[in-house]
């Protein structure tokens, strides 16, 4: 990228739990090497050391779901060279997204003793749908070795080496058995991008699409084959589809479907 000083890393946080930020964190000996190459401008999880932009690289933790959010990435994308987002939340919403299909200002009303006094969107959104983004790596939370991948591609102006394929190529690979073929149980694998190491799979348990729709998926061929070999219920595909990434498209698409 022709650096004639170490390239600024800065890393924001909007609406999110903190686990993609805790996952750079515990990449320990790959931090070290990452904070040799880079100076860490602003990182509030890791120091109160804090420089001024603008930045080479951000990377954005979290959804917007407020007035103040929504001002504040326009803002962070114009001091940014590069803007990577990480994690559900940023890539999709997050499980806050869950929002995006009822009334907020009911939610508000039973939480709340005072609501009136809340600012918030009616619907909690990715940073995509709001400001131009360079990469989205996702994950709930997001693979430390994929962050690390990430960061060097950029460091070196190059394009990120992250698989789009879905986590049944990861069963296949580790010769994990097929749950929903040798056991009925619904698996959203087929349509989930690799990341997790086909994690719950290698438990006998059915993928929780923790790191989102895959390139290309076929929502609506998986669950119609979940309804007919499973007797999976309409109301049980939509739970299925409402988790850590509920507003990305497919799924969002596809429940909405099962559930009208």
């Amino acid at each position: 990228m022709g650096y004639k000083d170490k390239p600024k890393l800065a890393v924001w946080k909007f609406a999110s739990c903190d686990g993609c930020q805790l996952s750079l964190l515990d990449c320990e000996d790959e931090l070290l090497a990452v904070a040799g190459a880079v100076e860490i401008a602003y990182f509030p999880e890791a120091t109160k050391a804090v420089q001024p932009g603008p930045y080479d690289l951000s990377l954005v933790e979290g959804s917007i779901t407020t007035p103040n959010d929504a001002e504040r990435i326009h803002q962070i994308r114009r001091d940014s060279r590069f803007l990577v987002t990480i994690g559900a939340c940023a890539t999709a919403g997050g499980i806050q997204a869950l929002r995006n299909f009822k009334d907020v200002k009911e939610f508000t009303s039973i939480v709340y003793a005072s609501p009136q006094f809340i600012e918030t969107l009616n619907k909690s959104t990715s940073i995509a749908d709001h400001v131009k983004v360079d990469f989205e790596l996702r994950g709930c939370p997001i693979n430390k070795e994929q962050l690390v991948e990430v960061l060097s591609a950029f460091l070196h102006g190059r394009k990120p080496n992250v698989p789009t394929h879905s986590v049944c190529v990861e069963c296949k690979r580790q010769g994990i058995v097929c749950v929903m073929v040798a056991n009925g149980t619904p698996c959203l694998g087929p349509v989930t991008q690799a990341g997790c190491g086909a994690l719950c799979p290698a438990y006998c348990r059915g993928c929780y699409a923790c790191f989102g729709p895959k390139e290309t998926p076929n929502v609506a061929a998986l669950t119609g084959w979940w309804r007919e070999e499973l007797n999976v219920s309409d109301r049980d595909v939509v739970l299925a589809l409402r988790t850590f990434n509920a507003a990305a498209p497919p799924f969002e698409k596809e429940s909405f479907r099962n559930e009208h």
